[in-house]
């Protein structure tokens, strides 16, 4: 099967959705509005689709890796936010080495964890 993929876009939920929503704009993601209970959230022509939808299961088990240039450089930006003293239940988690590669981790607000990571 041939895809010609142009994209793929992750659907998440949310506890609560205008702090998510407030949360992406603030971590650098651009957002456009969908529906008053849907936006898109994009960067360097890579999005995803934030639902107000809430199912503990599904959020508590939903993992986003993002891969970047520079773990490091994005580290630094990412501590520079200061993300978890503006938003409750935000976790920054610093850079781990593995043998495919290095990534830091960030929980947003209603606990989704990205990965941020590069390969060797």
């Amino acid at each position: 099967m041939e895809h010609k993929a142009k994209s793929i876009r992750p659907f998440i939920g949310a506890t609560n959705f205008e702090v998510s929503r407030r949360f992406y704009r603030d971590l650098g993601f651009e957002e456009t509005v969908l529906f008053p209970d849907m936006s898109v959230f994009k960067t360097d022509g890579l999005g995803f689709y934030l639902q107000d939808a809430y199912v503990k299961d599904w959020i508590d088990n939903t993992m986003i890796f993002l891969e970047v240039d520079d773990v490091s450089r994005h580290w630094n930006e990412l501590v520079a936010l200061d993300l978890p003293s503006k938003y409750e239940k935000v976790k920054l988690t610093s850079i781990k080495t593995y043998d495919w590669g290095r990534e830091c981790f960030l929980h947003d607000p209603s606990g989704i964890l990205w990965h941020f990571g590069e390969f060797f």
